[in-house]
């Protein structure tokens, strides 16, 4: 079994024979599996008249302990995005009326979000095909190979985002 990158790395290794290409053996795949993974996974959402941000922005709050409410800028740390790219997102969800934003009562500069009934249907409904999506992906790899994957794949994160 072959790849492109095994193409590519056998085309290095007549040229440059001296080099170590093994980080792009890896690297190179997952770029590759990332592209293929996002284009599943909008087509998932798009099922479901989603997309990845508003998903992404569905899913943490329905993650969050009942009401499933959380602040904006708790939503913007854990989407890794800046509080404007944040607010964009809900001006969208808002207008849809699948999530609800409120000004504190204490400090009303910090504004509360809560998702709707019709959000929670709406990442409930599209979370067992995100699921499927995801474990269809990975179907390819055997036993607990996909497990040891993600093992490895945690080792490089925590390693590299505590820089």
């Amino acid at each position: 079994m072959s790849d492109h990158v095994d193409d590519v790395l056998a085309q290095w290794a007549r040229q440059r024979p001296d080099l170590d290409t093994t980080p792009m053996a890896v690297l190179g795949r997952l770029s590759r599996l990332t592209r293929l993974v996002e284009a599943r996974q909008q087509a998932t959402f798009a099922r479901h008249g989603l997309d990845a941000p508003s998903f992404d922005v569905l899913a943490t709050l329905r993650r969050a302990e009942p009401p499933h409410e959380l602040t904006a800028g708790q939503l913007a740390a854990s989407s890794m995005v800046t509080s404007g790219a944040v607010s964009q997102r809900l001006d969208r969800l808002e207008v849809r009326g699948l999530v609800r934003r409120r000004r504190g009562d204490v400090d009303t500069r910090t504004v509360h979000v809560s998702l709707t009934t019709a959000g929670r249907a709406a990442v409930d409904a599209a979370l067992p095909d995100h699921l499927g999506a995801g474990a269809d992906l990975l179907d390819p790899l055997a036993g607990d190979d996909a497990e040891h994957l993600a093992r490895l794949l945690r080792t490089l994160l925590v390693r590299h985002e505590e820089r």
